[in-house]
């Protein structure tokens, strides 16, 4: 290792470091305890992992010389080893080592492994794509790592990213009790349903902002990174299964939320049963659908889903020529509440929460007839600002992180 080759990283370094913004923080970013020795913060792509791991380093860490931030998807690595990196910036005094991209190494559990046990005083945060699984055969990092999933923005958070007002998150408990009270207090601020239909078209992925009016085409170009360079690395995959994978995804988009028969489409994409449902679970585990299942654990055990839907609402309008209301709804609920509870598919309704609250999800004119009688059931209602009794507008559920 040559002061030149430290010099090109240090640079790239301190740039990325001091372009992380200041002025909005995402939902994680209190949340994880930086002071664990092993941190991982996964996350589809295009969530904003790597600006809060940029922020963290910007603002909490006085002594910047004690940090360092990578990024394994650099071309430097291609020539480079990264444990001769390591070694280096550990004798110059670095403390503090921030990995983005850790799943562009092959063998990254044995390398997050090794650098944990043989630089014992030093932190170790890396950032990596949701598709990432802890492999316990590969290198035990269970007892070691602190865990973190990351999703896209919030509905609270866009409104508090705009700019148009701040909101502290509610929690589930809170939103069932006092729903009218919450909603009065917002909307005598601001006009809530246009920013809500702005919301699920373009607003779910910060990078929003800086793609204006080419958002839509962005956001294709992203999926097609997933699927063309992430799954390849992760599960080293064919490029045949590259390519059935897409077709499935496109299948899918116009399709959901109803199952579509599985044998046709497994004999459409030309593969059997078990390769078939490891390409729809790796489309989960990328962040690019949904499976919604009346059992939690069997969707663990890679077994057909009840339902699937489009992650969220901008991938709708970016993969699909015509957005259905009312998937569009179902799949927003699921994608908010997924975040901090589990969601199954209940013989009744649209979704069980937790196994406690029963929810059917409509527009206004949405009634209990197929929840009668059900205890601790309510209704989600789309194109309404305020509710009433157990009739709780759709939007509020963007309000939970």
């Amino acid at each position: 290792m040559t002061q030149e080759d430290y010099t090109q990283l240090q640079t790239t370094s301190d740039r990325r470091i001091n372009s992380a913004p200041k002025l909005f923080y995402r939902y994680m970013y209190d949340h994880i305890n930086w002071d664990n020795r092993l941190i991982s913060i996964m996350g589809p792509r295009g969530c904003g992992k790597t600006t809060m791991m940029l922020q963290y380093i910007k603002e909490r860490i006085p002594d910047r010389n004690t940090a360092f931030y990578i990024s394994l998807d650099n071309l430097w690595f291609a020539s480079h080893d990264v444990k001769d990196l390591v070694e280096y910036l550990y004798t110059h005094g670095v403390r503090n080592l921030f990995i983005d991209e850790v799943h562009y190494f092959p063998l990254w559990q044995r390398l997050i492994k090794n650098l944990y046990d043989e630089y014992p005083d030093m932190r170790i945060a890396f950032t990596g794509s949701s598709m990432l699984q802890i492999d316990h055969a590969q290198a035990d990092l269970s007892r070691r790592l602190a865990p973190y999933n990351m999703q896209g923005l919030s509905f609270r958070e866009y409104l508090v990213f705009e700019g148009i007002c701040k909101i502290e998150p509610v929690s589930l408990d809170e939103l069932l009790l006092h729903h009218i009270d919450i909603a009065s207090e917002i909307t005598s601020q601001v006009s809530i349903l246009p920013l809500f239909e702005k919301y699920c078209v373009s607003g779910y992925y910060p990078y929003y902002k800086e793609a204006g009016k080419g958002y839509a085409g962005r956001l294709s170009q992203v999926v097609n990174q997933v699927l063309e360079s992430d799954y390849p690395a992760i599960d080293e995959v064919s490029v045949t299964t590259t390519r059935k994978i897409r077709k499935m995804l496109m299948i899918l988009a116009e399709s959901v939320p109803q199952v579509v028969n599985m044998s046709s489409l497994f004999r459409e994409l030309e593969t059997d049963r078990n390769q078939g449902l490891k390409m729809l679970h790796a489309l989960q585990r990328s962040g690019l659908i949904n499976l919604l299942s009346d059992d939690a654990k069997s969707l663990k055990r890679m077994s057909r889903p009840d339902k699937i839907y489009l992650n969220n609402p901008n991938l709708m309008y970016a993969l699909t020529p015509r957005v259905d209301i009312g998937t569009l709804r179902e799949a927003f609920f699921l994608n908010q509440l997924q975040a901090d509870h589990e969601v199954i598919y209940p013989k009744q309704g649209d979704f069980m929460v937790d196994h406690r609250h029963l929810f059917e999800v409509g527009g206004r004119n949405k009634t209990f007839a197929q929840i009668k009688d059900q205890p601790d059931s309510y209704l989600a209602i789309d194109g309404i600002e305020i509710g009433s009794h157990n009739r709780i507008p759709l939007w509020m559920f963007g309000l939970l992180y």
